[in-house]
């Protein structure tokens, strides 16, 4: 795999054999689970990944962004395969062991902020967020949590209520709890209020103050959550004075300011979170994902009077902090920051490369985002900005058939993500990008 440096496709799309796994998956998975598409990966390294026919595709999916750090660096793999010899689990509640201090130790040191923090390791993105909400509410002694339109929080029940997008996330769960309060996000290309930035003075950050005298009183909000550009909902980016404006509110009534870096974190934008970018520390934020190439941890990290605030005991996991786990995310971080300023590189050509796109294909509206998390949202009228969900997902299906792993997000189904692992060649992302530009091609 690691001398390939093109895609290779040399049956159809999918080809037999994962057409076969794909008859037992229908027949023994749940089709509740949302399935992007049914190619069978046998074998993946760097920013490659093998189907079980043989097919060699360009990863510009990054596992929703779980592997920023490439697929199986070697580091990462040599250090697991030590640590399962020695040690796999004992609960860090029951016997601590020291690699777990160590990761805390260097999520204290690498996250913004320059208080005292302390942390808790749990096991994925969503528990991150549920501990963030505990220990908020906690803290403060006040009931509600505000959250944005957009959103994507995770697919627990709490979650869901702090996500956005109703279909196909929400519908049917009852994920809507009393406690919740919800405003626009920064969503500059489709204002809530029909205005345009920076003439809006931030219409939408305002609104959040005006909400205190007619829907919760700024003494009842525990905190604000956000994303600091929104993964799911189709990687929307605020302006850059949003969030120091966000902050500003939160400092001016005592609510705590969550920072869901889940996606957007790990070296993503260029810089290891991407709430550096606006110049704020959080009092809490969330990470997972890119965290340990795949390897189930996720943290919550915050100011120490927040995070032993609840009682002993107050928060807890089995599995979270595994001993494997966090071995893993020590040898990414490293691999992560490492490789930042490649990772800068390969995000300015892909955002210069989507703007010449846009240039030529009329079906690309928008075109966003910082550093490597980038993305293009496709309308079938830029003047009316109809969303065009269905040519997105045909687009999609034509960039699996020529060799490129793409997805979709948004809450209309029609934004392209380009989460590729931070650590690709140029010659790959060219490629890859080449694929993309093709597709968009045909798609007219």
């Amino acid at each position: 795999m690691k001398q390939l440096q093109r895609p290779k496709i040399v049956t159809e799309i999918p080809g037999p054999k994962s057409r076969e796994l794909w008859k037992l998956h229908e027949k023994y998975i749940t089709k509740s689970l949302g399935m992007d598409n049914n190619i069978f990966v046998e074998e993946a390294k760097d920013a490659l990944l093998r189907d079980v026919d043989g097919n060699v595709y360009i990863d510009f999916a990054g596992a929703i962004g779980t592997v920023n750090a490439g697929h199986c660096p070697p580091e990462v793999v040599q250090a697991v395969q030590e640590q399962v010899g020695k040690l796999i689990h004992t609960g860090y509640q029951v016997m601590p062991y020291e690699v777990y201090v160590r990761l805390a130790e260097k999520l204290c040191r690498i996250t913004p902020g320059s208080f005292d923090k302390k942390v808790l390791l749990i096991n994925s993105g969503v528990e991150a967020i549920e501990n963030a909400v505990k220990i908020a509410i906690h803290y403060t002694e006040k009931p509600i949590i505000i959250t944005f339109e957009n959103a994507f929080h995770g697919r627990t029940r709490l979650g869901l209520a702090l996500t956005s997008k109703v279909k196909p996330f929400k519908l049917g769960f009852g994920a809507y709890v009393y406690n919740m309060d919800r405003y626009p996000y920064a969503y500059c290309y489709r204002c809530r209020y029909g205005l345009e930035y920076p003439s809006c003075g931030l219409r939408c950050l305002h609104a959040i103050e005006e909400g205190f005298a007619v829907r919760y009183a700024p003494e009842e909000i525990a905190a604000i959550i956000a994303e600091p550009i929104q993964g799911e909902g189709g990687f929307i980016v605020p302006p850059d004075d949003w969030f120091p404006g966000l902050r500003e509110i939160c400092d001016k009534y005592g609510i705590v300011l969550i920072d869901d870096e889940i996606q957007a974190g790990m070296g993503r934008t260029g810089k290891m979170f991407c709430i550096e970018h606006y110049g704020v520390a959080p009092d809490m934020i969330a990470i997972a994902k890119s965290m340990a190439s795949g390897f189930p941890i996720s943290a919550t990290i915050g100011k120490s009077e927040m995070m032993d605030a609840a009682q002993k005991g107050g928060l807890g996991t089995t599995f979270g902090g595994s001993p494997v786990s966090c071995v893993a995310a020590l040898e990414t971080i490293k691999i992560i920051e490492n490789g930042l300023e490649h990772a800068r590189k390969i995000g300015e050509t892909i955002l210069r490369r989507l703007h010449e796109m846009q240039e030529k294909h009329e079906i690309i509206g928008d075109v966003r985002g910082k550093g490597s998390m980038a993305a293009i949202e496709l309308v079938k009228d830029r003047k009316t900005k109809e969303p065009a969900e269905e040519e997105t997902k045909r687009l999609v299906e034509k960039c699996n058939k020529k060799g490129l792993i793409t997805l979709r997000c948004g809450i209309y189904d029609n934004v392209i993500r380009i989460l590729v692992p931070l650590i690709i060649e140029e010659e790959l992302l060219d490629r890859g990008l080449d694929i993309l530009d093709e597709s968009l091609k045909e798609s007219k």
